[in-house]
């Protein structure tokens, strides 16, 4: 099938619907991540959109009606979509793709919904990944929703974590809370006295319990941990004062504070005791690193949704916008077409779903890489244990040799099959640690650079949504809530680590030898699908990267002017913007998958099956479109750090021994004549009477004719995009959309 639109009869006639959703996001097969979307939905689109209606965004309180949402929560099944089956949840195996796909369906409505929501599974996230098997069994028992016959409160919990006042930091070094022994008596559990002050914690109006982060203040404790404080405990439980946050108002969100006498049982993940010293089995390091590296992926997430659920408002009100007026008859261009009769507001709206397609596109991959990641962390913990491996260095060691490993297995992956030796292909595809190595290096770089790209750029893109409604799009009843969804992409930017945050996490995952040999296949990937899908940007997206992938390389052992090292930890102006553009290459890459599902998977579904030719014709063009601003972004980041830290040339010294003397052009006169009469607007002359109109001679680096070919190249690869961007635009004018939205009701 080709993807390049050739008549009239393959075009877009409906906006995607859930079955086209599901296949493009691999949960077509899975009924109880279906249903997690429905009862989602129905909250969504039901409680939220009618609070935020009537106005309860404009109370920075936990009003009675806010607290309304808690049982819809509970009675659509949200609350327990994060619990196992075994505590009375109703999903089997890892739920990072079920968490993402609610958090989507609420966010498409509102942020702060989404954030009350997923705070309760962040609380007892701790307890999940790191918990002892009696904390697990405790707390993920009491937050399930009561089953019929039971008389029980339903537990809801907050996470508090490296936010002391004064500050508002993330530096997971710096901990607000402080712990001590307050009893220890012979044979009995020591108590422990925790003072904890949070900032910004969410679902602290009605949270049961809190799990929090605290730093030893005592020579009986070693280290940090993280622990369990309930509301009941002795001393002081003060809920603190409410935040009075301008976004994500359907959330809880307040500065609490604690001076609480608890069980030393309550620390997460329990402790021993050695030496007389309590020493916790976990640092609350090593918990919120089991925690964080799934949960980023959510809020990008929340940021896509904004996205995505802005085109059906922008699109009705580019066609209504002249109707009602004297001069626009129904039938005539002006009241069918509205502002859709100008190019501008088309091509500026494909931009707008172009990118929220790829975030979401590298949102829900992250998730489904963190679903196969999850068991085989478990079994890497095992192999550890059965091979006798405890020590940090030992582990080290062991994960070393499994990197050779996997770096031997791509290789092979990367030969034609009947050149390789299929043996140890085989058995290296076969060897659960090589190829948890491989997705566990995919995961963390996804994680990351969902929540920098999703949350940063998207937010920059939502103001872009909000401005193609006009002035309607600041007012309270903009339909789709744009303009508060605009202000909640703000907070989402911050949320679990600002994008200093995410940049400096990258500056070591993507420098990751494993991670660069995926990326070398990933090209030959794109390669491929250019040959046969010539329209869908795969060919513009593989120069892209492969422009990124010689700049990496190249300043891992390029020095500055002044030879400094380039690409090092603090070398922030060169790091950052190359993670910033390897987001850019991810989220166009994994869109560009997503519409190769649908072409795979779509015949297989009726309903999808009748307009599939035309999914398939716009979704390609959006890859294409999204591919061409990834490829504009890389090749001027690429660009900036390969010369820009070299000292441009001058006049004097050896520069300009390669320059043009008058004798010179004298000579060059009897060959060209009229040469010297041009000398003024000659490059490279060097006269002492004359003064050049510019800095210096032209730039020459040696060494650099490859990169100089490969950003030709790329600039040559957008060829075509624009008619990709045409097409698109086109489309937005014939698509037939609802009456009216499904929310408010």
């Amino acid at each position: 099938m080709s993807l390049t639109p050739n008549n009239k009869s393959q075009k877009l006639y409906t906006l995607p619907g859930d079955d086209v959703r599901q296949i493009m996001w691999r949960f077509a097969e899975r009924f109880d991540l279906q249903m997690a979307v429905q009862g989602a939905r129905s909250v969504a689109r039901g409680p939220v959109a009618r609070l935020v209606a009537d106005g309860a965004r404009n109370s920075h309180d936990w009003t009675e009606a806010k607290n309304g949402l808690l049982k819809a929560f509970d009675e659509s099944g949200i609350t327990s979509v994060f619990m196992d089956p075994e505590f009375g949840g109703f999903i089997e195996g890892p739920k990072n793709l079920a968490l993402a796909l609610v958090a989507f369906e609420l966010a498409w409505v509102d942020g702060g919904s989404a954030t009350c929501s997923l705070a309760g599974c962040l609380a007892l996230a701790p307890i999940h990944e790191r918990g002892t098997p009696e904390q697990r069994k405790e707390y993920m028992s009491r937050c399930v929703p009561a089953q019929p016959g039971e008389d029980r409160e339903v537990w809801r919990g907050a996470f508090s974590l490296t936010e002391p006042l004064p500050y508002v930091g993330v530096d997971a070094s710096m901990l607000g809370g402080r712990i001590r022994v307050s009893e220890w008596k012979d044979g009995e559990e020591p108590l422990i006295q925790v003072e904890k002050r949070g900032r910004f914690i969410t679902n602290m109006d009605f949270a049961n319990f809190v799990t929090a982060a605290v730093g030893s203040d005592d020579e009986r404790i070693k280290g940090s941990c993280m622990v369990i404080l309930e509301e009941t405990d002795p001393g002081t439980f003060d809920r603190g004062t409410a935040t009075k946050k301008l976004v994500h108002q359907l959330s809880s969100t307040r500065d609490p504070v604690f001076s609480l006498t608890v069980p030393a049982n309550r620390i997460i993940g329990g402790y021993t005791i050695q030496d007389g010293v309590i020493v916790p089995n976990y640092s609350h390091g090593e918990v919120i690193e089991a925690v964080f590296k799934r949960t980023r992926v959510t809020v990008g997430l929340m940021t896509a949704a904004k996205l995505l659920s802005a085109i059906e408002p922008v699109i009705r009100y580019q066609r209504q916008r002249f109707r009602g007026g004297t001069v626009s008859a129904p039938g005539s261009p002006r009241f069918d077409l509205g502002l859709q009769q100008k190019e501008d507001v088309l091509h500026r709206l494909i931009d707008v779903w172009a990118t929220g397609e790829a975030a979401t596109s590298l949102g829900f991959e992250a998730a489904r890489v963190f679903d196969e990641v999850d068991p085989r962390e478990k079994e890497r913990d095992a192999y550890f244990e059965a091979n006798g491996i405890s020590t940090g260095r030992e582990k080290l060691k062991a994960l070393r040799k499994l990197e050779e490993q996997a770096l031997e297995f791509l290789k092979l992956a990367a030969e034609p099959e009947g050149l390789r030796d299929g043996a140890r292909y085989e058995e290296l595809k076969a060897d659960r640690m090589v190829q948890f190595m491989l997705l566990d290096s995919q995961a963390n770089v996804l994680c990351p650079a969902c929540k920098l790209w999703n949350t940063g750029h998207g937010a920059n893109v939502m103001r872009e949504a909000v401005s193609l409604m006009g002035g309607y799009g600041i007012t309270e009843d903009c339909p789709g809530f744009l303009g508060q969804k605009w202000m909640d992409a703000q907070l989402e930017a911050t949320y679990e680590g600002p994008e200093a945050v995410q940049r400096r996490q990258l500056t070591v995952t993507m420098a990751n030898r494993v991670f660069l040999a995926q990326f070398k296949n990933w090209i030959r990937e794109m390669r491929s699908i250019a040959g046969k899908k010539p329209g869908s940007g795969a060919c513009n997206l593989a120069s892209a990267m492969e422009l990124w992938l010689w700049t990496v390389d190249h300043l891992q052992v390029a020095t500055d002017a002044e030879g400094v090292k380039l690409y090092k930890g603090q070398r922030q102006g060169v790091t950052f913007p190359l993670a910033d553009a390897l987001c850019w290459l991810l989220a166009a890459r994994y869109q560009i998958l997503d519409v190769l599902e649908l072409e795979e998977k779509g015949p297989n579904n009726p309903i999808v099956a009748e307009g599939l030719e035309g999914y398939l014709n716009f979704f390609t063009d959006l890859c294409h479109v999204q591919s061409a601003a990834a490829a504009g972004e890389v090749g001027r980041i690429c660009a900036e750090l390969v010369y820009g830290y070299n000292r441009h040339p001058s006049w004097d010294g050896k520069n300009s021994e390669s320059c043009f003397q008058p004798s010179d052009l004298a000579v060059l006169e009897g060959v060209i004549p009229g040469i010297s009469g041009a000398a003024e607007n000659y490059s490279d002359v060097v006269d002492e009477d004359f003064v050049p109109r510019k800095a210096g001679p032209c730039v020459r680096f040696d060494g650099y004719e490859e990169f100089a070919r490969l950003r030709a190249k790329l600039d040559g690869c957008l060829t075509g995009s624009r008619l990709a961007k045409d097409r698109a635009a086109a489309a937005l004018v014939d698509v037939m959309i609802p009456e009216a939205l499904d929310y408010p009701e």
